[in-house]
């Protein structure tokens, strides 16, 4: 299944960016000149998602490079760090970011020699070649996350993780969206995931314009709609999954998983190995972003609490490993004990 649109494009030595932020309504792709300009559109969500903000930030560093004056490769590892440093103050979570930037200083690292320009096409090499990973593991982990729909199933997800969080495939969605090719009846409820709608606004958009039965809900109507049955598994993404399996993603995302397992129903998370931090034993460990109180406060400009409230508004929560039935990554469906599993896994 080919996605209807390019979230993420490199063309003309810049990066484009399909605006998140406009969307259902305006469908308009960003311009990214610069490492400054790739920073601002992570912290803006102009461009999320764990593996999208990965992909955004390999790019970005070849920005930084192609700016670079640069004479040889201490000049340039130079520039390249400090354009990693730049991008990385963007978004605390999100894994993927961190990954992508020790990936794009790597190439200039371990490559031996002065010649500038050569490096800088190396550097090209990499943030394409993260892109295209990001495309064929998508694919995979659909392909193994479509096991776990039956026909006529009622899927509930959280957040968006599809397409416009990926390369333009998706990790939970994607499941879905090779259940559907494999002619699966399949109704997904989508919840609005406040306090910036990703839900309703992203997630909603993608799979009514494949086609998919949609019905989109309050946040505060997920336990009512488990306990009238409708919801037969609850599959979302993951920021970050620490070693022993605790993962973090969107705020709300742990209430989902108390209620499915209050309601014996199974709950997945969907994510790349890029989305895995070994380096972390447990979720306590996870720095979890703070945003922006006006996202709490107004609602599209319109002030919705009273002046100088106090307001909590924490981007992601973490899930205990203890309620997640399984991890679909592009390897397959990874099963408790976690920390075994992982071990294999990444050796």
């Amino acid at each position: 299944m080919d996605m209807p649109f390019t979230p993420i494009e490199w063309r003309d030595n810049r990066l484009f960016l399909l605006d998140q932020r406009l969307l259902p309504g305006e469908v308009k792709m960003l311009a990214c000149s610069s490492p400054e300009d790739v920073r601002d559109a992570i912290s803006r969500m102009v461009v999320r998602g764990a593996p999208a903000i990965g992909i955004a930030t390999g790019f970005g560093v070849v920005l930084g490079a192609r700016l670079s004056r640069a004479r040889n490769r201490s000049e340039l590892l130079r520039d390249v760090i400090a354009a990693a440093e730049r991008i990385g103050s963007a978004r605390p979570t999100a894994v993927n970011l961190f990954w992508a930037l020790e990936r794009l200083k790597k190439v200039v690292q371990q490559n031996d020699t002065d010649d500038v320009s050569l490096l800088k096409e190396l550097l090209l090499k990499e943030a394409q070649l993260i892109l295209d990973e990001d495309r064929e593991s998508c694919r995979r982990i659909g392909r193994h996350g479509a096991e776990l729909i039956k026909d006529g199933d009622g899927i509930l997800t959280h957040c968006n993780a599809g397409g416009l969080a990926t390369s333009g495939y998706g990790t939970a969605l994607a499941a879905v969206f090779l259940a559907r090719e494999k002619g699966k009846r399949i109704t997904v409820y989508v919840d609005e995931t406040r306090p910036l709608l990703q839900g309703s606004r992203l997630t909603a958009w993608e799979l009514k314009r494949a086609g998919i039965d949609t019905t989109v809900i309050c946040d505060s109507t997920v336990g009512l709609v488990m306990k009238e049955g409708k919801i037969n598994l609850v599959i979302t993404g993951a920021d970050r999954i620490a070693r022993n399996g605790d993962t973090a993603n969107k705020i709300g995302t742990y209430s989902l998983a108390v209620l499915a397992k209050a309601h014996n129903i199974p709950f997945y998370v969907a994510a790349p190995r890029s989305s895995f931090d070994m380096s972390l034993e447990g979720g306590n460990q996870i720095p979890i972003e703070q945003r922006n109180r006006d996202e709490v406060t107004t609602f599209f400009g319109k002030q919705i609490a009273p002046e100088g409230v106090k307001v909590y508004n924490p981007a992601f929560d973490v899930t205990p490993h203890q309620l997640i039935s399984g991890i679909v990554t592009e390897e397959g469906i990874i099963r408790p004990p976690y920390e075994a599993a992982f071990a294999k896994l990444f050796g």
